[in-house]
């Protein structure tokens, strides 16, 4: 049996946006459900991200500590951000947050996995690429602010994330998500099997 999700969009009688953020906003939408009722469905509008799992040749992910005020935590994650330009394509956004976040540039991306954060109450898609053949970047590093200007740098065994995700020490989505990935694409048909960097995303088409 194959397994995988399918899309499908169930009717919307009525929309609304009662709060619009700097980022993200919340929409109601009225659902009808298979038994004809409608009912009130709220969620996040998010633009979605691009998270980048950059792998060095001494097996060590490239991790960085980040304060995250809605959950009062600094978390340890992978470089990420969002996809700020409409139809950006994915993997140019996921080069340049591995340059602004870390300094790096890399020379083999794939495509690691492609999820959906929250689908229960947000409609954010994520995807996250495998970063390898790593070196400096060239030029001046970024200027960062605001959480960012506190942000930590460190490189760490994939074994030691592994360790730290099962061990309920480790929290981020995106690097919990990016590590196990690792680990099966590793212990089933390789690396080099991954979808190619520039594969289609449904979940936010964008022009190659």
């Amino acid at each position: 049996m194959t397994i995988n999700d399918i899309a499908e969009e169930w009717e919307v009688k009525a929309t609304s946006t009662p709060f619009v953020g700097n980022k993200t906003s919340v929409r109601t939408d009225d659902v009808v459900m298979p038994d004809g009722s409608v009912v009130h469905r709220d969620y996040q509008v998010h633009p979605g991200s691009v998270a980048v799992l950059a792998l060095d040749d001494e097996e060590r992910v490239v991790v960085l500590r980040q304060y995250r005020h809605p959950v009062r935590h600094k978390l340890w994650e992978i470089p990420a951000g969002l996809l700020d330009i409409p139809g950006e394509n994915p993997l140019h956004a996921a080069q340049r947050e591995l340059y602004e976040e870390a300094h790096i540039k890399a020379e083999d991306w794939r495509v690691l996995t492609d999820v959906y954060t929250t689908p229960g109450g947000c409609d954010e898609a994520v995807r996250i690429f495998l970063a390898r053949d790593l070196s400096e970047a060239d030029g001046q590093r970024f200027e960062v602010e605001d959480e960012e200007a506190d942000m930590e740098l460190a490189r760490v065994s994939v074994d030691e994330l592994v360790r730290g995700v099962l061990a309920g020490d480790l929290h981020n989505n995106c690097l919990v998500v990016g590590v196990l990935s690792l680990v099966a694409a590793r212990n089933g048909e390789g690396l080099d099997a991954l979808r190619p960097a520039e594969a289609p995303w449904p979940a936010r088409p964008f022009e190659a």
